[in-house]
């Protein structure tokens, strides 16, 4: 079984189900706070390789999901300055196995890499459970802040 760094956002009920997810495969979690990373340029590209800057940004933030920050706009300078100054912005999680680094959680790919059986292919793995459709109404996973960038100015 691997040790998998996993750069994460502490609180994120989506980061927690990932990493449930790896230690049921049997493997060791080393988890690392995504947003007090201090990410250089090459620190964060040598996770996104070889993908499109597009693939790059977390769809889930507010940012993206109302159209302030469109990622297909973006080309690689532009893409990782912004990354680098709004983390919450980087697609989760990030994952460095033996010097191989990956972006993202898509259970198939994972499986291939190091093994994931018990992980349901095809699941929506990368967002937050929390939503509107919470009892309590929509909850803010603990990081989210007022930058500007987790927020809809429309």
């Amino acid at each position: 079984m691997a040790v998998v760094v996993f750069y994460e956002k502490p609180g994120c009920s989506g980061n927690a189900r990932q990493k449930a997810l790896l230690q049921a495969a049997g493997h060791t979690v080393v988890a690392k706070d995504l947003l007090r990373t201090p990410w250089t340029r090459m620190g964060l590209l040598s996770f996104f390789e070889p993908l499109p800057v597009a693939q790059w940004f977390n769809r889930n933030s507010p940012a993206v999901k109302c159209g302030d920050i469109v990622p297909e706009d973006f080309d690689e300078a532009t893409a990782l300055a912004l990354l680098q100054a709004h983390p919450l912005l980087i697609r989760r999680p990030l994952l460095e196995v033996d010097g191989e680094r990956r972006v993202g959680f898509d259970a198939a790919a994972i499986d291939a890499w190091i093994g994931l059986p018990a992980a349901p292919i095809g699941a929506e793995l990368e967002a937050c459970r929390h939503g509107a459709e919470d009892p309590d109404g929509p909850h803010r996973c603990q990081g989210h802040g007022p930058d500007g960038i987790e927020r809809c100015h429309h």
